[in-house]
């Protein structure tokens, strides 16, 4: 299991996490939802080891992390694919997947191309193009694929599905089902908050860098508190509607006053 326990961290002299805690337990997807700045890449780097925590602690199956190294996060079965894909556009399609396993060697290699190229057979005819002329799908697909390659037992996702066609949404969201069914711990961050909740087992939602509700996927999806302050949608939707019917009315009136006022003059 991963877990996350009392974590706080932050930036120069900001704290952004204030003492967070949660699991992954392996073949769940756990979503992390909230709005922007709310600390959800900020936790992902903290479990990936690119950002060391003040406080707290990160274990991977009761082994802590000293943490701040992602070579010992990589080691310890944690795989992070960042927002924005982030592929190297001048180098290879397979030569970003053997990024993907540095730490690997010999017959495992081709073991693990195998099983990201099964998993994304969009890949297997490009191994040889670079990964700037793929298109946007194909480089979020070879962004997890990259990912896949370190075997890891449990995968941070941020934002995969950010800029994607609906169709190349649906097969992302497809292959974290089946990364899931397969025993590999998701933690998925989604701006399709929708989506991300009616997939997930456990879901939790972070505000200012604090989990304010948590619960089943689907039970915050139906919660009229998290379809309020995050989905937009519900009686704020519609206090804003009511605003904007009365800011036009107002307008309306204004104007047609200053018409009536030259007349009259």
């Amino acid at each position: 299991m991963l877990a996350l326990v009392d974590i706080r961290a932050g930036y120069d002299t900001e704290e952004i996490l204030h003492g967070l805690s949660f699991t992954v337990p392996p073949g769940d997807i756990v979503a992390m939802v909230g709005a922007n700045g709310a600390g959800k890449s900020t936790t992902l780097k903290v479990i990936s080891g690119l950002l060391r925590c003040r406080r707290g602690r990160v274990e991977v199956d009761g082994r802590r992390l000293a943490g701040a190294s992602t070579e010992e996060a990589v080691r310890a079965g944690v795989a992070h694919v960042p927002e924005g894909r982030q592929v190297f556009a001048n180098m290879t399609v397979r030569e970003n997947l053997l990024l993907g396993a540095h730490a690997v060697r010999g017959a495992a290699v081709a073991r693990r191309t195998e099983a990201a190229l099964d998993v994304f057979p969009e890949l297997s005819g490009r191994l040889g193009d670079y990964a700037g002329s793929l298109s946007g799908g194909q480089q979020q697909m070879l962004a997890i694929a990259r990912g896949m390659m370190s075997a890891p037992r449990y995968l941070l996702l941020d934002e995969p599905s950010l800029g994607l066609a609906p169709l190349v949404t649906k097969r992302i969201f497809e292959v974290i089902a089946r990364l899931a069914s397969d025993g590999t711990g998701i933690l998925l961050v989604e701006q399709n908050g929708r989506q991300a909740l009616g997939l997930a087992q456990k879901a939790f939602l972070l505000e200012r860098g604090t989990i304010t509700l948590s619960g089943g996927g689907k039970e915050l999806l139906a919660n009229p508190e998290v379809v309020e302050r995050y989905l937009g949608v519900g009686t704020a939707a519609a206090a804003a509607g009511r605003q904007a019917a009365w800011t036009a009315a107002l307008v309306g009136a204004l104007s047609g006053s200053s018409n009536d006022d030259g007349r009259n003059a």
